[in-house]
């Protein structure tokens, strides 16, 4: 599990033939093989330390499934060692699971901050709410406004400063993990009828709505 609090922006040192290297320092602070490293929001398990970075196994499916396909040697890229129990929750849970890639669809200016307009799927916006959290490139950010179209995310200066989205450019991809606390409510609300809700401890809308929520 992760915060999407990026504690480093490391860089790729190479990317292909079933492997990833990347150029970092802190991350690799306390951190053994076998462990957990989100790679752009991706949970990548280090396989190997290099001089100055580390190297993950990356499977096609994930190159398939993720931005990590598009990245080059030199690219920048947001990292985050796996949460400890004594780790502080700055941000929101992520699992470093990626739900979908968006595309960056224009950056704007907003006083001292910088608005990022996103474009996804609807598979992808059914999870995502004005004011609630959102991943984008294992970043916690909270969402401005949303349509069926897309999202927009607003990047303060501290965000542009500590990791890589501020480098982004209309026609970039993302990776976007939604919250997951939508995808159990969803979840628990698919029981079809409420006769069935009552006898499983399962919720729907209609029995919701008839005890006055």
């Amino acid at each position: 599990m992760f915060t999407g609090i990026v504690e480093e922006v490391g860089r790729v040192r190479s990317v292909g033939n079933g492997r990833i290297e990347i150029a970092a320092e802190k991350v690799t602070e306390g951190t053994a093989i076998g462990d957990s490293i989100a790679v752009n929001g991706v949970c990548l398990t280090v396989a190997a330390f290099t001089r100055g970075g580390f190297a993950a196994d990356v499977m096609p499916v994930t190159l398939q499934h993720t931005a990590l396909g598009t990245l080059r040697s030199g690219d920048r890229v947001n990292l985050e060692r796996a949460l400890t129990l004594t780790s502080r929750l700055g941000g929101h849970i992520v699992s470093g699971h990626i739900d979908g890639v968006g595309r960056v669809e224009r950056v704007e200016a907003d006083g001292n901050a910088r608005i990022l307009r996103v474009g996804a799927s609807l598979k992808i916006l059914r999870y995502i709410v004005p004011q609630g959290s959102v991943a984008l490139d294992g970043t916690s950010l909270t969402v401005a406004e949303v349509d069926d179209n897309g999202f927009s995310v607003s990047l303060i200066p501290h965000t542009r400063e500590a990791t890589a989205l501020d480098g982004k450019q209309a026609g970039d991809s993302v990776n976007i993990e939604n919250d997951v606390i939508g995808k159990y409510v969803e979840k628990l609300l698919r029981t079809p009828t409420d006769a069935e809700a009552v006898s499983s401890g399962g919720l729907t809308m209609e029995l919701l709505t008839k005890c006055g929520f």
